[in-house]
C-alpha cells in the first residue's frame, strides 16, 4: 500500500513538472518577439537590441576589466550574467546569449585574438588548400561547449516568458574573417579565392556549413527559442557573387536549421542584395540603417517578418530628437504585423544607457 502511494505522489510530482514545463513554453510560445517573427499581431511593438550587453553598460565594463572577451564568452556564468542583467535592466522583449560571432574559429585551432584598436586577428589564416586539409573535425557540442552551457543557465535565469536568441555568423562572413586574418576593406583574400580557387572555396564554405548547422541546431536544443545568423560582411558582394559564392550557403545553413525555430537574417550595406537574402529562407529580415525599411518591406512583400533598423547614432541625439526619429520609424510600418524593433547594427560603446531605456518605454508605449 505504501508503495502504491509513493507511485501515486510519483506520478503527480511528474505531472506538475510536465504542466509547468508547459505553463513556460506556451508563455514563451506566445510572447511579442516570438509572435511577431510568425508575422501574428502583437498588442505592442516588440525590441530587443544587437550588442544588447556591451560597453555602454558600467556594469558589463566592470566584468570585462577582470576578463578578456574570450574568457567572458568562455566563462558560462560570466556570460549567463551579463546576458540576463541586459534584457532585465533595458526591459527588452529578447535576450541574447553573450558571446562572439567567431567562437568557432577558436575552436579550429586558427588563433584568435582579440588586439585593441584592431578587432579581431586570426593568427593562422587559411589560404592554401594544406590548410584547410589540416583544420579538425569539429564536434561543436565538445569545442563550443560552453556557449551551450551558457545558454542553458540563462534560458533558466530569465523570465519565463522572455526569449532567448542564439546565433552564429553566415558561411560567407565567417570564412572571410578566416582567410583575410582579421578585419578588410577590399577582401582582396577572400575575392581571390572565389574567382581563382572555387574548389577550394567551395570546399570551405561547405565545411563551415556544417559546423555552423550542428552549432546553432545545438544552442537551440540548449534552451534557444530562435537564432540570428549575422552577415556583416555581405555587401561587399555584387549581386552576381553573392549569388554565386555565398547564397547558397546561407540558404544551406538556413535550411539545416531545426524546424518551427525562427531564424533572423541580418545583414549590413546589401540593400541590394535583401531580394536574394529573402530566398535564402529565413523568417525574418534584418535591415540596416541605411535602408528605408518600410519601403524595402513593401517591396520584400508581407510573407516575410522585418527587423530593424534605427541608426545606433541616434541614440547620441537628445531625447527629443530619438523621439521623433522612433515614431517616424514605428509610423513606417502602420503597425503591420511581423515587425521587431532593433538598431540597424549594435549599440555603440559610448551611447548613454539612459537613452536606450529611454527608447525601449518609446517603442513599448507607441500607440500608433
Amino acid at each position: 500500500m505504501g508503495q502504491d502511494n509513493r507511485s501515486a505522489a510519483s506520478s503527480q510530482q511528474v505531472a506538475q513538472v510536465d504542466n509547468s514545463q508547459d505553463e513556460k513554453s506556451l508563455l514563451l510560445h506566445n510572447s511579442p518577439f516570438m509572435k511577431a517573427c510568425r508575422r501574428e499581431k502583437t498588442e505592442r511593438t516588440p525590441i530587443w537590441l544587437m550588442r544588447q550587453a556591451g560597453r555602454y553598460m558600467k556594469e558589463f565594463r566592470e566584468i570585462r576589466s577582470r576578463v578578456t572577451l574570450l574568457e567572458l564568452c568562455k566563462t558560462p556564468e560570466l556570460a549567463c550574467e551579463v546576458t540576463v542583467h541586459a534584457q532585465e535592466k533595458l526591459g527588452v522583449d529578447a535576450a541574447i546569449i553573450f558571446s562572439d560571432i567567431l567562437v568557432p574559429l577558436d575552436a579550429l585551432g586558427v588563433g584568435l585574438d582579440y588586439v585593441k584598436g584592431e578587432g579581431p586577428v586570426i593568427e593562422r589564416p587559411l589560404r592554401q588548400e594544406s590548410e584547410l586539409d589540416s583544420l579538425p573535425e569539429l564536434d561543436v557540442r565538445e569545442s563550443l561547449s560552453y556557449v551551450m552551457q551558457a545558454i542553458s543557465l540563462t534560458r533558466k535565469a530569465l523570465k519565463p516568458d522572455i526569449p532567448l536568441l542564439g546565433f552564429a555568423a553566415a558561411p560567407f562572413t565567417l570564412a572571410s574573417y578566416l582567410i583575410e586574418g582579421g578585419s578588410s576593406r577590399n577582401y582582396e583574400n577572400t575575392k581571390t579565392m572565389m574567382y581563382c580557387r572555387p574548389e577550394l572555396w567551395q570546399r570551405l564554405m561547405s565545411k563551415i556549413v556544417s559546423i555552423s548547422i550542428d552549432y546553432l541546431n545545438a544552442q537551440i536544443e540548449a534552451g534557444a527559442q530562435a537564432v540570428q545568423v549575422f552577415d556583416s560582411w555581405m555587401g561587399c558582394l555584387s549581386v552576381p557573387d553573392y549569388q554565386k559564392f555565398s547564397h547558397p550557403y546561407s540558404a544551406q545553413l538556413i535550411a539545416g536549421i531545426k524546424k518551427d525555430v525562427p531564424v533572423i537574417h541580418f545583414g549590413t550595406g546589401n540593400v541590394h542584395l535583401l531580394p536574394l537574402m529573402k530566398t535564402a529562407g529565413a523568417s525574418v529580415l534584418g535591415l540596416d540603417w541605411r535602408v528605408d525599411l518600410a519601403k524595402k518591406w513593401d517591396e520584400l512583400g508581407d510573407n516575410i517578418a522585418v527587423q530593424g533598423n534605427l541608426d545606433p547614432c541616434v541614440l547620441f541625439a537628445d531625447q527629443r530628437y530619438i523621439r521623433s526619429t522612433t515614431e517616424n520609424l514605428l509610423a513606417s510600418v502602420a503597425s503591420k504585423p511581423g515587425y521587431i524593433f532593433n538598431l540597424g547594427h549594435g549599440v555603440l560603446p559610448p551611447t548613454d544607457v539612459d537613452n536606450v531605456r529611454f527608447l525601449v518605454d518609446l517603442v513599448h508605449d507607441y500607440k500608433g
